[in-house]
């Protein structure tokens, strides 16, 4: 993973006493809460519905466990004893006092870590494939190109006050793990015929108000001219982005008004400005920072076949663990493994201090230091040896943290709602509990298959809830928490927003609607058919008709 330069901490250290001083300024009366607002927002602190929020930076999804272990450390002294995992990748704790951030801040610029841009009119943390670098599947491993950006854009003069935040994923593997069709830019990285780095860029996709599906404005564009063509498609969001109403600002509204095609003519114009000039990548710069993700020595593993074959037997909860939460690695011998966030009770996301740190000597004892934080707000251990995968699952089992239920119903991906932020309309956790508990069933959530539930507390959708084959958005009706469901969304390769079913429920209702809507999918679907394939094929109706009786 990549170390800090002499540059980056300096640069880190130097923001930090610059916020310091800030929040001095601000609670000795000499800053007005209009003029710390922006201050605040850059160094990733909100003021929620109880108390301060601080979203902190866990770049493309990467932690290394000294990181780790040094964010349960902050939950412990400044929080309550626990953080969150988002969908973008970050860490949140919902507990600190404002005048001790600056101190969270320089704790966590001594283990290379930071809040800044987590929030904001500005380029946000840089997002890809959890499984990025280690996935069988993988043409190109991303992270140096998300690393690359992640520097271009921190504090970057021009794109730091822009008409409204902005998102940047990358991918490099066959299957899309980092919904790149729902990003302000989608960039997807592969090879050409020649064995060369090349990317395709699709902008305007993103959800919230007005959800969009991205465009390819771009395919084919040599590694080199990244930067370049990310600022020209920069610029011209800042030069026509609408600044007037926030809920039309994004990008995804200025393509629309101006067309994927208008979009591109401009931005391909701009981009002749800057082609070949200052901010091309030099073929020495890409090497320096792939150097940062070469792969690590890989020691040759003992087949692991029959020790795997027989304990899967002697365990249905360790096969069942096996099957949906261990993935294939490119390296012969070796697996990625992820730790479910989601058990029965638990609001999806949350960890403990003593579950991260659980996590971080795993990562030291079962691979190479490394953890990462997927978009389905789980954490995964991207280097597990195969023969070591039954010991680690009953290491996760002791800490709560081997759910098998990754990609199951309720593995659910749910932003935290009405219990913490302001913004929201209406809770998401109690109902994402009541979900967990009538369907924890582990046999009956296998049979089912993959399905994709998400929840969001309000319009500004951060549990993705437009792109969940079922999706869930809390609405205020008049003082009163409501829930409007939808069907049919997806944030992989043939990305979807989902239709809404009509009315929303009440929350005691929505138990009973998803009930209703798994016995329409167990009675229509052909044989092994997925949920979302279901959907697509006999529409919408037959569920609406069934979730409005259940309901009722």
């Amino acid at each position: 993973m990549y170390r800090y330069t002499e540059f980056d901490q300096r640069f880190i250290d130097e923001r930090v006493a610059q916020y310091r001083q800030q929040t001095r300024r601000y609670l000795a009366g000499e800053l007005t809460d209009e003029q710390f607002q922006q201050l605040r927002l850059r160094n990733g602190l909100y003021i929620q519905r109880l108390a301060p929020m601080l979203r902190v930076a866990a770049p493309y999804g990467t932690l290394s466990a000294t990181q780790l272990r040094a964010l349960a450390d902050i939950s412990r002294r400044y929080d309550k004893g626990y953080g969150h995992l988002t969908t973008r990748q970050n860490v949140q704790f919902n507990w600190p006092a404002l005048e001790a951030v600056p101190d969270i801040l320089a704790d966590l610029a001594t283990v290379e870590i930071h809040a800044i841009q987590t929030s904001g009119s500005c380029i946000r943390n840089i997002t890809t494939d959890q499984f990025a670098g280690v996935a069988a599947d993988e043409a190109v491993d991303p992270r140096p190109y998300c690393e690359i950006t992640r520097q271009w854009s921190s504090q970057h003069p021009e794109f730091d006050w822009l008409p409204r935040k902005f998102k940047i994923a990358f991918n490099g593997a066959a299957a899309d793990r980092a919904a790149t069709q729902v990003h302000d830019i989608g960039i997807r990285v592969r090879r050409d015929a020649a064995g060369q780095d090349v990317l395709d860029f699709l902008v305007g996709g993103g959800l919230g108000r007005t959800p969009a599906i991205g465009g390819v404005i771009r395919e084919g564009l040599a590694a080199e001219h990244l930067l370049t063509y990310l600022e020209a498609i920069l610029r011209i969001y800042n030069r026509y982005g609408r600044r007037d109403n926030k809920y039309k600002a994004r990008i995804k509204i200025l393509a629309r008004a101006m067309t994927l095609p208008g979009l591109k003519e401009r931005v391909d114009a701009e981009w002749g400005h800057l082609q070949d000039g200052p901010g091309t990548l030099t073929a020495a710069e890409i090497e320096r920072v792939k150097a940062h993700f070469a792969p690590p020595a890989y020691a040759q593993q003992a087949d692991a076949t029959a020790l795997l074959a027989e304990r899967r037997l002697a365990s249905p909860a360790f096969n069942a663990w096996m099957r949906n939460n261990v993935a294939a690695h490119k390296a012969p011998g070796y697996a990625i493994a992820t730790l479910s966030t989601k058990l029965t009770g638990v609001p999806p996301g949350d960890v403990t201090d003593v579950q991260m740190d659980a996590v971080a000597d795993w990562a030291d004892a079962y691979g190479h230091g490394e953890v990462r934080i997927g978009h389905e707000q789980n954490f995964i251990l991207p280097d597990v040896p195969m023969g070591q995968l039954p010991e680690l699952w009953e290491r996760a089992t002791a800490q709560g943290l081997a759910a098998a239920n990754l990609g199951l119903l309720t593995d659910m991906v749910c932003c935290p709602g009405g219990d913490y932020c302001s913004l929201a309309n209406a809770k998401s956790i109690p109902l994402a509990e009541a979900i967990q508990r009538r369907f924890d069933d582990r046999d009956y959530l296998h049979d089912l298959g993959q399905i994709d539930l998400n929840i969001s507390g309000c319009m500004n959708a951060c549990g993705h809830h437009h792109v969940g084959h079922i999706g869930i958005l809390g609405v205020d009706k008049k003082g009163a928490e409501f829930y409007q469901v939808s069907l049919g969304g997806n944030a992989g390769d043939d990305a979807s927003l989902g239709k809404i079913l009509g009315p929303s429920f009440g929350r005691e209702e929505v138990p009973d609607v998803i009930e209703g809507i798994l016995d329409v999918f167990v009675q229509e679907r052909r044989e092994a058919e997925p949920f979302l394939h279901c959907v697509r094929r006999i529409g919408i109706e037959p569920f609406r008709q069934r979730a409005y009786a259940n309901a009722g």
